[in-house]
């Protein structure tokens, strides 16, 4: 079979590699459909990482459902299932903690946690932008997609859209309506910040980044916007709920500083270098600050039905879907948001 695979930054081929077979009872063999582009992506092929290839790639993406094992009985073959990024087993004390992220279920592997598309563990598990993949614990991890939800609008369910979720789902349960301060800056997941605040009832979102088209796709969505020209502000607000999704030490410090008192920030950025943070003025305004992966099969089922129910809209997010032979050229220098759809 094909597998997209990540070689050396800009450099993604096509290799000729053997199909994967099921190894239990409880596995599914499915071929991936539609696959999206994620924000790692981007920062995977410029060289901003610190995983390093060759290694499968693609980890954002709907499914149908090929072969199954004895055991499986939730799903059969010819279903359309959305698969979670994070491999996990479900029945572990961590994964009905809803530390998925983290499952001890598979070899005992955690913290690092085992993933599709990312090195080392997606030399076991592979990535989406093949022509199959291997999913252990099938009834557990996959997701029945429903008919009337078409499989690139929910590409992203596996990782982006629930990392956009888990900002301000949590914060916005506690203080209901409350405002919501988005720093974006480093791709897709700060504008599902904002789908999913307004889709939660904030009442006033703001989004912060320099790029126009995405402040653009924000305002389309009902936020504010802040331009950044030149440097970012130091603070601003102060805002109750604050999300970081920048990357950059100067849009996580204007999040931390523009959190009121009492407040909520949390993290949706990738940091590989010691970061210095302001924990004597957090801690004077009893600021909660929040890290960490998304634990994204529990998030997946909540996300899927406010999509279903029409009160979160993820389409415009994605700039460009594109037929599946273009992948290979437009991830070797991806800037954008994209859905690659299998013929």
């Amino acid at each position: 079979m094909e597998q997209l695979t990540y070689v050396a930054p800009g450099r993604i081929e096509k290799w000729k590699v053997a199909p994967p077979e099921l190894q239990a009872s409880r596995e599914a063999i499915v071929r991936p459909v539609a696959v999206a582009s994620c924000d790692l992506d981007t920062a995977l092929v410029r060289g901003l990482t610190p995983w390093s290839g060759p290694f499968p790639l693609g980890h954002e993406g709907v499914a149908e459902v090929i072969e199954v094992g004895d055991e499986v009985e939730a799903i059969s073959p010819g279903d359309m299932v959305c698969l979670p990024y994070q491999v996990s087993c479900g029945v572990c004390a961590r994964c009905k903690a809803g530390l998925t992220a983290q499952c001890d279920g598979h070899g005992g592997k955690a913290p690092q946690g085992q993933f599709y598309g990312f090195s080392p563990s997606a030399q076991e598990w592979g990535g989406f932008l093949s022509d199959a993949v291997r999913v252990p614990f099938a009834d557990h991890m996959l997701l029945p997609l429903p008919d009337d939800i078409e499989p690139v609008l929910v590409a992203s369910l596996s990782d982006n859209i629930v990392d956009g979720w888990r900002t301000v789902a949590a914060p916005l349960s506690e203080r209901p309506g409350a405002p919501v301060l988005v720093v974006g800056g480093s791709g897709a997941i700060g504008l599902y910040a904002v789908a999913n605040a307004l889709a939660l009832g904030s009442e006033h979102v703001v989004y912060v980044d320099r790029a126009p088209a995405r402040l653009e796709k924000a305002t389309q969505m009902g936020a504010e916007v802040i331009v950044v020209t030149r440097e970012w502000p130091e603070t601003l607000g102060p805002y109750p709920i604050t999300v970081d999704a920048n990357s950059t030490k100067r849009g996580l410090l204007l999040a931390m500083r523009s959190t009121d008192a009492g407040g909520t920030c949390t993290s949706a950025g990738w940091y590989y270098e010691p970061v210095a943070l302001p924990l004597w003025d957090l801690t004077l305004r009893s600021v909660t600050f929040k890290t960490g992966l998304i634990q994204a099969r529990p998030g997946m089922t909540e996300v899927l039905d406010m999509i279903r129910a029409g009160t979160l809209d993820p389409g415009p997010v994605t700039d460009r879907v594109l037929p599946w032979v273009d992948a290979p050229d437009a991830l070797a220098d991806v800037r954008e948001k994209l859905v690659f759809v299998r013929d």
